[in-house]
């Protein structure tokens, strides 16, 4: 049976998504993860809800301890995980309050554990294929449900995820773009990666809350104006998991 695991925050925490919702703590060989995790079931489907940053937002990107996250719900009994993420968008036609279902990443961390193999035996080295890091059935399950839906949304996307907390300079800005980043944020690939180490598959659905800084005809990003932009639109996220999951 599937379980499937929710990394996010705002919105999807709402108890009222979830029928008899219960804490569930797990300790990880790798530490304690951002949050308890909240299990519960989603129209018939069970699930699990995990807060990225911990419930009041208080862990900043590089802090999250991502291999705990990810090993958390793989003790739990997770079979998939859909994620969902703020970003900036590098693009004109990525609006604000636009979907975006990631199909590719740019790791622009520097500080992070990015795997569980931090040695290999004899012989014997592990190395994660990620050619195509974003499980294709959970990725389709999301436009197809984006459609019905009727949001704005665009059906792929290359996210970078740099290391934050700050925000990029214009010149970042730019540079991103030139590589052919579309949106940008400070989480995504470190776990899309240890997810593929651990064999769950993953998808994401980005939320475009701003223009990051390379357009020159407005304010660069701040947080208050993520924080506007996503609360206003965080129930099409939610509304958009809760009917996935039961298809999953």
């Amino acid at each position: 049976m599937a379980i499937i695991g929710i990394i996010g925050g705002s919105g999807l925490d709402n108890p009222d998504i979830f029928s008899n919702p219960k804490d569930e703590r797990v300790t990880t060989p790798y530490g304690d993860p951002s949050s308890p995790l909240k299990r519960g079931n989603i129209g018939g489907a069970e699930v699990l809800l995990l807060a990225r940053h911990g419930r009041e937002h208080t862990i900043p990107p590089t802090q999250v301890n991502y291999r705990a996250n990810i090993a958390a719900l793989k003790m739990a009994g997770c079979t998939h995980i859909v994620a969902s993420t703020a970003v900036g968008s590098l693009r004109e036609e990525i609006r604000r309050g636009d979907l975006v279902i990631i199909d590719q990443f740019i790791d622009f961390t520097k500080q992070r554990k990015m795997t569980y193999h931090e040695s290999f035996e004899a012989h014997n080295p592990v190395h994660c294929a990620m050619a195509d890091p974003y499980d294709g059935r959970l990725r389709d399950l999301l436009i197809e449900e984006c459609k019905t839906l009727d949001y704005p949304f665009h059906d792929h996307g290359t996210v970078v995820t740099i290391e934050g907390p700050r925000f990029s300079t214009r010149a970042e800005s730019r540079m991103f773009r030139a590589w052919g980043a579309d949106i940008i944020n400070m989480s995504i690939a470190t776990e899309t990666v240890l997810a593929g180490e651990t064999g769950i598959p993953y998808a994401a659905v980005a939320m475009s809350t701003d223009y990051d800084s390379w357009r020159m005809d407005e304010e660069p990003v701040t947080w208050e104006a993520i924080a506007k932009v996503f609360a206003e639109n965080a129930a099409r996220v939610t509304a958009l998991l809760t009917g996935i999951i039961p298809r999953i």
